[in-house]
């Protein structure tokens, strides 16, 4: 879930601007690690149960000096009983600008390092700091990119909303996806191992040595082929083909269990639609050829799945979101200021990659799985 903290804002606001919004963020400033234990500190052994006894509404950080309300936004700020100016923050306040995992431990070092930005705050106040077109150029910013991940954490909270009954259609009309498959594999080197000549061959004379130690090891894949076909051993041919190779090494087990279509490289996921029983042709590719043998097939039950299809519907919905807006509204720059984004191309020559026109495309930020 996207959260972007207020303290990432104040202390590194003008730096993370120039960052594209990625999943579950985690700001500078809340990349922390636990604070060593110190005597007499209990700190490193608050447990879970302890922070959530506290209250929502009680005051869980207390800044003696800063009375800002301008600078600490909305959190209350009055005098105490002397007079002393301070600012209360609560515990619902100060868990909106944290990532709802942040580690028990880590949040007194983060709870430090706001106070610490909101004191500095003050005090850029007092010196006129606020005031100008920098700064308002980079509130603006500072704004525009928490609406962008305001945004984004509604969107994917909106993908995830997924019916059952999508999930069910979505098994229905991809049915193949679910399929899965026991087989037997027969690997074929693609060239011989070949021992060094006994003279030095020039080097067409040692380019016709390996084209025929590559001819015969696809000669060696076809007659293994004809022998699975005709139902021999997958594990007496797998060593035959490594023997032929003149692999030294151990031949690898020809058994494969639940292999699914998506889990095959494309070249070899054309087996999968063979029946059982079947053997395949010859697939080459550049390591080698290959031979398959589907020994049973099944389809896996919706409720083996059923996870999978919500995050691949929640990804393809969130993608389609953030497509839809981004293509609303794409910005033309100005190649004499910003420069091509071809190398060697001209100032003021079209070479950027465009989806209309002149126009930029944006990159989408990943969608964020649950």
């Amino acid at each position: 879930m996207y959260r972007l903290g207020l303290i990432f804002l104040l202390c590194f606001g003008s730096a993370a601007w120039g960052q594209t919004a990625a999943p579950k963020p985690t700001p500078p400033a809340l990349q922390t690690r636990p604070a060593p234990a110190t005597a007499g500190s209990e700190s490193s052994e608050t447990t879970s149960a302890e922070v959530s006894s506290v209250p929502m509404n009680a005051a869980i950080i207390t800044i003696d000096g800063v009375c800002d309300k301008a600078a600490t936004g909305k959190r209350e700020s009055a005098n105490d009983a002397a007079g002393k100016c301070k600012t209360i923050i609560t515990r619902e306040e100060f868990e909106n600008l944290i990532q709802p995992t942040t580690p028990v431990a880590n949040r007194r070092q983060i709870a430090t390092r706001y106070a610490t930005a909101l004191v500095m705050s003050q005090k850029g106040r007092e010196m006129g700091l606020d005031k100008g077109p920098k700064f308002d150029a980079l509130m603006r910013a500072v704004r525009a990119q928490v609406l962008a991940q305001q945004l984004t954490q509604a969107l994917q909270e909106k993908a995830g909303q997924i019916p059952d009954k999508d999930i069910e259609d979505y098994y229905q009309k991809n049915s193949v996806a679910f399929e899965q498959a026991d087989l037997e594999r027969l690997i074929v080197p693609r060239s011989k191992q070949l021992e060094a000549p006994k003279q030095k061959l020039s080097e067409a004379d040692e380019q016709k040595r390996r084209d025929a130690a590559e001819a015969s090891m696809k000669a060696e894949a076809d007659a293994l082929q004809k022998r699975a076909a005709v139902g021999e051993d997958f594990t007496k041919l797998q060593d035959e083909a490594y023997q032929a190779a003149g692999f030294k090494v151990k031949a690898p087990t020809p058994k494969m269990e639940n292999v699914r279509r998506n889990t095959l490289p494309p070249t070899q996921a054309v087996v999968m639609d063979l029946k059982p029983g079947e053997v395949s042709s010859v697939i080459a590719d550049q390591s080698g050829y290959y031979i398959f043998k589907v020994e049973k097939k099944g389809e896996m039950p919706l409720d083996q799945v059923r996870e999978e299809i919500r995050n691949t519907l929640r990804t393809q919905r969130m993608q389609e979101s953030m497509q839809s807006i981004q293509q609303a509204a794409t910005p033309t720059l100005d190649e004499n200021y910003f420069g091509s984004s071809v190398p060697g191309g001209r100032p003021g020559s079209a070479n950027v990659p465009t989806n209309e026109g002149n126009k930029p495309t944006l990159k989408s930020p990943s969608p964020d799985p649950k």
